[in-house]
């Protein structure tokens, strides 16, 4: 590092620089020692040695001094800049170049001159040695290289004309002066390695006090070995809130624990920070929490002891500064991290550590703990209908009397959109959770009163109960799910626990739905139709087309099952296309006026071309738009309403009926029967089985439906009647037409066709 040849960076640059940099200001003097030590040699020799000779080593002597001269006023800013590789090895090079021009003077000159003119000449070399050594102490490479080439030229130039003395002498020469060249630059070294450090330390302690002189926040304190305050700061006794005279001398832990300090209760961070003080113990960015003026504010302190001459200890000092903002911006950062901003209950991340914690709870003390999913009812609807405003004020309602249900080791939380969730530390007691869990249900499903509107939803509960049940939070959280998603599929408002069957119907589910994606494909699917016919007369009226899957790897599969996986999947819409155009094309080889009743699902009402896709099957198919009737389910009412809306008015003006499937089983809306023209309501199988078994409830629907209908201008349709009494009965009801197997089950179109030539020869 001393001569420059090892060493890298920041630091080899600015060190280096600031030594290099002195060789500017003396440039022309060792120029000038050059030149006259040149001319001084020319005249020693001019007698013996050849002029030409002589007078060419000499202008090589004041080139090489010229080229230095520049090299080294190149270096005058390098203290500021730093010194590059390249000019490091340019001035090297050239004081490289000087030492051999100068050995050179021996080999050329010495063998013809005598012992006189050697011993004077040798005396000029050696004192431009020494003169380099002294004076480029800054640039000890130089000086070596020079020392070093110019001494062993000379030794070498002596030694060949005799000289073995003095050549003996110009090698001692060139060692010695190579030596003083390093050991002085060994010293200046380490005092500019030195000075730059303490210019950077007084950059630093200058900048330091910069920054505490111009910040309004900072102050600092001193303390006695009681720990009162001594020499009190302005800025201190304004961060204290109080006048100096009050504060000199008072105990500083007093003066920031408020009411802390007759009470003995402090806050852990001010407990910490006395402790340090007490044990005189050194410390740095402690944050505590400080009451000042009955007011919470947070301090940041670092404190070190004060020792005296004999080290004793005196006491502390040390520097605070007032970081509340920050400190209740971080609090909010982590609060906002861990609760739903909406319901103010723990988010998905802290209820993940809940269960964690449960967990080791139960593994520790050989218990066992639990894990309510909760999802609900029909909210999808409120949110739909009446806008995200009221649904977020229901969903902090839920939250409310949720919180008001937890009881001890019971914490509640929201993982996101309508589903919370339950943990309950220790559920070694099954019926308090199985007890919780109905209380969960049954609160959540009582009215909701938001913006003076009365709003019912309900609630669907799945458990899992760890270790049992999941060793880790993830499988805990995904059988809760499984046993969620068995209570929504039992139609909801239960609670069902974790089964592990549930994962055999979630991986038949899984594998259903792969298959379900290429049956289209592979033509796996087909309609069968199931006859419509006029209560009073029997005639036929028309054919539902039912699709129907018969896969492969599953055999027949019910519609049931996959028509609720389609929907989920959002694959009905593809499937429902190829129903409308298959049955369209089916009904226009049929005979007039039979129709056909086509079901079409929510999910293909809100897609924007429907309308579109009618036409196009229309088209195709050459069929008359009043020979097809669409049926939808009262689900049209839970998606977007006012688009299905629209779509059925579009499809009504074309000239098709619409009939409403499965009146009175789920969302009834009597506002849509009045505002959308239905040519057809209905009636679901379940009231007709209750008539037939004389339950006055379903009777009185029945009777209602048909009223309402009649008076609205729209048909209805019986469906499930299985035999002659039930159809009797339907009659006497006033039902226009009749659906079931009375008359006959779904079948194949071939079958349909048949049934319909038979119909009509009976007919003729």
């Amino acid at each position: 590092m001393i001569l420059g040849l090892s060493g890298s960076g920041k630091d080899w640059a600015r060190v280096q620089g600031q030594q290099y940099a002195q060789l500017a200001s003396k440039r022309w003097i060792r120029f000038m020692l050059h030149a006259l030590a040149a001319l001084s040699l020319v005249f020693v020799y001019w007698d013996n040695g050849p002029a030409l000779v002589l007078g060419l080593w000499a202008a090589g002597v004041f080139l090489l001094a010229l080229h230095g001269v520049w090299i080294d006023r190149s270096l005058g800013h390098c203290d500021i800049k730093g010194l590059t590789r390249l000019a490091y090895v340019h001035h090297t090079a050239n004081a490289l170049a000087k030492g051999l021009i100068w050995g050179a003077a021996a080999l050329l000159f010495a063998p013809l001159g005598n012992t006189g003119a050697n011993a004077v000449a040798w005396s000029l070399v050696a004192l431009l040695a020494l003169a380099s050594a002294t004076s480029r102490f800054s640039a000890p490479l130089g000086s070596v290289v020079f020392s070093a080439a110019l001494g062993a030229g000379w030794a070498i130039g002596l030694a060949g004309a005799q000289e073995y003395h003095l050549a003996a002498i110009a090698c001692f020469t060139g060692l010695l002066a190579a030596a003083v060249s390093i050991e002085s630059a060994r010293g200046v070294h380490q005092a500019r390695v030195a000075e730059l450090d303490m210019n950077e330390s007084s950059e630093v302690v200058s900048l330091l006090l910069r920054e505490y002189e111009d910040s309004d926040a900072d102050w600092l304190f001193q303390l006695d070995k009681n720990r009162r305050l001594r020499s009190v700061s302005p800025r201190l006794a304004f961060a204290l809130r109080r006048e100096l005279p009050e504060i000199e001398g008072k105990s500083f832990i007093e003066l920031i624990s408020g009411n802390s300090w007759s009470t003995g209760q402090f806050a852990p961070s001010l407990h910490d920070l006395a402790e340090k003080l007490k044990n005189r113990e050194s410390f740095s960015n402690l944050i505590v929490e400080v009451t000042i003026k009955d007011e919470r504010r947070w301090w940041e302190l670092s404190g070190t002891p004060m020792l005296d001459e004999r080290g004793e200890y005196t006491g502390f000092r040390g520097v605070g500064s007032d970081v509340t903002q920050q400190q209740e911006s971080s609090e909010k950062i982590a609060y906002l991290a861990r609760y739903d901003t909406l319901t103010a209950l723990p988010n998905r991340l802290m209820l993940h550590e809940a269960v964690s914690d449960a967990l080791r709870y139960a593994e520790k003390w050989r218990t066992r703990c639990a894990f309510l999913m909760i999802d609900l009812d029909r909210f999808k609807a409120v949110n739909d209908s009446l806008g995200h405003l009221v649904g977020d004020k229901l969903l902090a309602q839920v939250a409310q009397r949720l919180q008001a249900l937890m009881g001890e080791g019971e914490s509640c939380g929201r993982l996101g959109g309508d589903e919370f969730a339950v943990v309950i530390r220790d559920a070694s007691d099954r019926a308090r959770t199985e007890a919780l869990a109905r209380g969960v249900i049954e609160r959540l499903s009582e009215p909701y009163r938001v913006d003076d509107q009365l709003l019912y939803v309900g609630a669907s509960i799945g458990s899992a109960v760890g270790p049992r049940d999941g060793k880790s939070v993830e499988e805990l959280m995904r059988n809760a799910d499984l046993a969620l998603y068995r209570s929504k599929d039992a139609g909801g408002g239960e609670h069902c626990e974790y089964e592990p069957s549930l994962h055999a119907s979630a991986e038949e589910r899984r594998q259903l739905e792969f298959s379900l994606r290429t049956a289209l494909k592979r033509d796996e699917l087909v309609l069968h139709y199931q006859p419509v016919v006029d209560a009073n007369t029997e005639e036929l009226v028309s054919f539902e087309a039912l699709v129907r899957w018969i896969s492969p790897e599953h055999g027949f599969v019910s519609p049931a099952k996959f028509i609720p996986l389609a929907e989920d999947t959002r694959l009905i819409v593809p499937i429902g296309l190829w129903v409308m155009r298959q049955a369209m094309e089916e009904c226009a080889r049929w005979p007039a006026p039979v129709k056909v009743n086509i079901n079409v699902s929510p999910e293909q009402l809100i897609e924007p071309d429907f309308v579109t896709t009618v036409v196009r099957a229309l088209s195709g198919s050459g069929l008359s738009p009043e020979r097809v009737e669409i049926e939808v389910t009262e689900s049209i009412f839970l998606k977007d309403a006012h688009v299905a809306r629209k779509a059925l008015e579009a499809v009504m003006a074309l000239g098709c009926s619409v009939a409403l499937d499965d009146f009175g089983t789920g969302y009834s809306s009597l506002g849509y029967l009045r505002t959308l023209k239905f040519s057809t309501i209905k009636v679901d199988r379940t009231f007709v089985q209750g008539a037939a078994q004389e339950n006055a409830e379903s009777l009185a629907i029945i009777r209602a439906v048909v009223a309402m209908a009649d008076s609205l201008g729209m048909t209805t349709t019986a469906e499930g009647v299985e035999n002659a009494e039930e159809a009797a009965m339907i009659r006497n009801l006033n039902c226009t037409k009749i659906q079931g197997y009375h008359f006959g089950r779904p079948m194949p179109a071939e079958e349909a066709r048949q049934l319909m030539h038979r119909t009509l020869r009976k007919t003729a």
